[in-house]
């Protein structure tokens, strides 16, 4: 299974739950891979929690020993037990399993992404490469026109996770860990529509 399907990515998101904790830097994959190794006493590497996460490249596909792993971690007997719980959740749209979104291994430097979410939130933004973007337009969001932001995927029916997000006002100021923070768009019911609409 590739890594960019819906199901490797709520198996994240639940992962993150589950953990409390965004999976960001290189020290949470360290937590994850020892929070795995306290609670299964099976060992998993940092390095492949980075690739199934797309911190860093590595194969498109994961393993099925991996993915079994981590649904375990989660109380599945196997990762086939996984995905038959996600057929039966009610807080999971139908469409989350249909593949419609954008990863940003899709996207060329330039191109622009349109989203929507409930009730009425409607944003493009540029890609810059780096898995960074650029807000070029927003209505009725609280987002801002040249705010910048990292983001691995925009998936219809899934949240959307903005990370490193910096206000338009200090953009130019000198970087700061202080500066950023996290946005979480359609937490409920996650985004309505996801698109490519233009290069630059």
């Amino acid at each position: 299974m590739t890594k960019n399907a819906p199901e490797i990515l709520q198996l994240r998101l639940d992962i993150e739950k589950n953990i409390s904790r965004r999976i960001l830097t290189p020290y949470d994959f360290e937590f994850l891979a020892g929070a795995v190794w306290e609670r299964l006493h099976e060992n998993i590497s940092p390095t492949t929690l980075k690739r199934l996460w797309g911190y860093i490249d590595g194969a498109d596909t994961a393993r099925h020993t991996t993915l079994s792993l981590l649904a375990q971690f989660l109380g599945f007997q196997d990762w086939e037990a996984y995905l038959e719980d996600l057929l039966l959740r009610s807080d999971i749209e139908s469409t989350s399993f249909m593949g419609e979104g954008i990863h940003t291994s899709d996207l060329q430097v330039g191109q622009q992404v349109a989203v929507t979410w409930l009730p009425n939130r409607h944003a493009v933004f540029r890609y810059l490469g780096d898995s960074r973007f650029e807000v070029v337009t927003a209505e009725h969001a609280k987002l801002t026109v040249g705010d910048r932001f990292t983001c691995n995927y925009f998936f219809k029916g899934q949240p959307m996770y903005l990370d490193n997000l910096v206000q338009s006002c200090i953009v130019h100021c000198p970087p700061s860990t202080e500066n950023a923070i996290s946005y979480v768009a359609g937490s409920k019911t996650g985004l309505t529509s996801v698109c490519i609409i233009s290069n630059d």
